[in-house]
């Protein structure tokens, strides 16, 4: 997307978190930032403007905080996608392979509807072991997924490929 290149300059690098070698992408300053906040939120709802959505998905945590303004102006239901044992109803779960180990999400088995046009968004593409289990969730589920949509994208780590022939969305490159 073009235009976003000065949400860099809200963008924080914590060295060696959340292990060593690893330099983790904090958004907390994009996310005090108003201009910043509403101009990450407005450009993703731009980009899929022209998709019926009926679910915005949220991954946990930070996800979350991007996800619901997004399902808000699309004028449709958010989705929270939770990490294993946070969710006090039935579940659908998906094991997946990130960057720095492996985990488990959960979404609610009537969080989306067969037929469903679903929205995923997080904050970050990495290795996309994430991304694609969300995808994998929705397709359980019954669901279309109509895009993808982040703030930034870690390009050296490849997350693209396993998502390939969705609409992606991120607002900043990271090529290194």
């Amino acid at each position: 997307m073009t235009g976003a290149g000065w949400l860099k300059d809200h963008i924080r690098d914590i060295p060696d978190f959340p292990r060593p070698g690893v330099v983790f992408k904090d958004i907390t300053p994009l996310l005090a930032d108003v201009d910043a906040f509403r101009f990450a939120v407005d450009s993703l709802c731009d980009h899929f403007s022209g998709q019926a959505v009926d679910k915005v998905l949220g991954i946990e945590a930070r996800g979350f905080i991007i996800a619901a303004p997004v399902a808000y102006r699309f004028g449709c239901g958010f989705v929270p996608v939770r990490k294993g044992g946070k969710l006090p109803w039935q579940v659908e779960k998906e094991e997946y392979v990130l960057e720095y180990g492996s985990d488990l999400l959960e979404v609610h088995k009537d969080a989306v509807a067969p037929g469903e046009r679903a929205l995923i968004v997080d904050d970050v593409l990495a290795t996309g072991g994430t991304a694609s289990a969300a995808v994998r969730l929705v397709e359980r589920l019954g669901g279309e997924v109509v895009g993808l949509g982040f703030v930034i994208e870690l390009g050296f780590l490849g997350g693209r490929e396993k998502l390939v022939g969705h609409d992606l969305a991120a607002l900043i490159e990271y090529q290194a």
